[in-house]
């Protein structure tokens, strides 16, 4: 086996992949400044002429986001509302230039706590699909985030999309990030949320916080505490008992754990005014 493989098909790189270890690699936005040395330790199996792998389009059961799209692509797709968190955090993703190369499958496979697409697809019941020569399987998204840096994913296995489901396209998204400056910056704490109204009143909500924990988490206690409440009153609701029981924030360079604590609750209660109806925020 070469030190680099640049396979045409997704079956001829599962039987690469299944050959022997290989490090897939695509945008290589993470894997470059991960490397500490002067070049990449092969063999690389360079995903990105597989066409296959390409693309965001709807479906019967809903939405198919390709592994190689971009978070550029992510951020101009046509996409309903609740997608609106995800294309805000596509914006968010590093330069112009890292979005134009990163890709969705990247970011996950690399699970930094503090990848901004990951709260977003959490609120979106995102599933990622895996595959290899063994077959086909999906994960939901919790389930595939194992750790910081840590995923289900096996050695001879390639991520080939993120699937949503067709519910999960109903309501409004929101995204909000808090870091050093306005661009270029890791996240100190973000949020996504999704909220489905009915007549004045909050349905179904979805809030996920990110950069708090070794992944990124829902919040089931808030979410059922939001079920039924009037729409104008969701940022009301957000009380520091509700959010601080799911994460598990550190103190690092970039902020202490207490302080991480505390911006979630406010950005959270952000993130719902963003995701209300535009009547409703009124």
């Amino acid at each position: 086996m070469t030190d680099y493989l640049r396979p045409r098909t997704l079956d001829e790189a599962l039987r690469l992949a299944a050959a022997g270890r290989v490090v897939p690699a695509a945008g290589c936005t993470d894997l470059f400044p991960a490397t500490q040395a002067p070049a990449l330790a092969g063999p690389i199996l360079d995903l990105t002429g597989i066409e296959a792998l390409r693309g965001i389009a709807r479906g019967p059961g809903g939405w198919r986001i390709g592994a190689l799209a971009t978070w550029t692509e992510v951020a101009r797709a046509a996409l309903p509302p609740a997608f609106d968190g995800l294309r805000a955090a596509a914006r968010e993703v590093g330069s112009v230039q890292i979005q134009n190369a990163g890709t969705v499958g990247g970011n996950l496979c690399n699970a930094s706590p503090a990848a901004d697409g990951v709260p977003c697809l959490l609120t979106l019941e995102a599933e990622v699909e895996l595959a290899s020569v063994r077959g086909t399987r999906r994960l939901p998204l919790p389930a595939f985030l194992t750790g910081p840096r840590q995923t289900a994913r096996a050695a001879d296995e390639l991520l080939t999309a993120v699937v949503v489901p067709a519910a999960a396209g109903a309501g409004q998204g929101a995204f909000v990030k808090l870091g050093a400056r306005r661009y270029l910056v890791i996240s100190i704490a973000m949020v996504a949320a999704r909220l489905e109204v009915a007549d004045g009143r909050i349905a179904r909500a979805a809030v996920a916080v990110g950069a708090c924990s070794a992944v990124a988490a829902r919040l089931p206690a808030l979410e059922a505490a939001l079920a039924g409440a009037p729409a104008g009153e969701a940022a009301d609701r957000v009380v520091p008992d509700l959010v601080a029981p799911a994460l598990a924030p550190i103190s690092d360079v970039r902020a202490d754990a207490a302080y991480r604590a505390e911006a979630a609750v406010e950005l959270v209660r952000r993130a719902l005014v963003r995701a209300l109806p535009r009547q409703e925020a009124a």
